[in-house]
């Protein structure tokens, strides 16, 4: 499993993991698309948003491989801003995928604005010092 190292492990401030430390021994865990309504909590999708913004910093237009993102904020993102080359294995780590900048232009228009929206990457420790398990 590939190790994004430098992408954000959570959402500043908050528990909304974006990141595993590990493979799951008995699988990767599925992506399922998963609905957003309307009356989704903020932090919900204060947490949709950020980890968009994390993905564009990171990644852009370019594929990237699912690797250690957190399939649980995939699955609010995948088959919309986030979508598969290929056809979707939605258990497999090495799956690729790219966002679609149009798409998350429209779902999330404040990270495309003059003065996007921020969240401070910068000003938090994220551990890439540490130990990884390499399984």
């Amino acid at each position: 499993m590939l190790k994004h190292r430098g992408f954000p492990g959570r959402l500043p401030g908050t528990d909304f993991q974006f990141t595993i430390r590990r493979a799951n021994k008995k699988g990767a865990t599925p992506l399922v698309r998963r609905e957003r309504f309307r009356d989704r909590k903020a932090a919900d999708r204060r947490a949709d948003e950020g980890f968009m913004a994390a993905l564009i910093q990171c990644f852009g237009e370019e594929t990237f491989v699912r690797g250690n993102l957190d399939a649980g904020r995939l699955s609010w993102l995948i088959g919309r801003e986030v979508v598969p080359i290929g056809k979707l294995d939605p258990t497999d780590y090495e799956q690729e995928l790219r966002v679609d900048m149009k798409r998350a232009e429209a779902s999330f228009p404040a990270l495309f604005a003059e003065q996007p929206t921020e969240f401070d990457w910068d000003e938090i420790d994220w551990g890439d010092d540490e130990d990884w398990d390499d399984e």
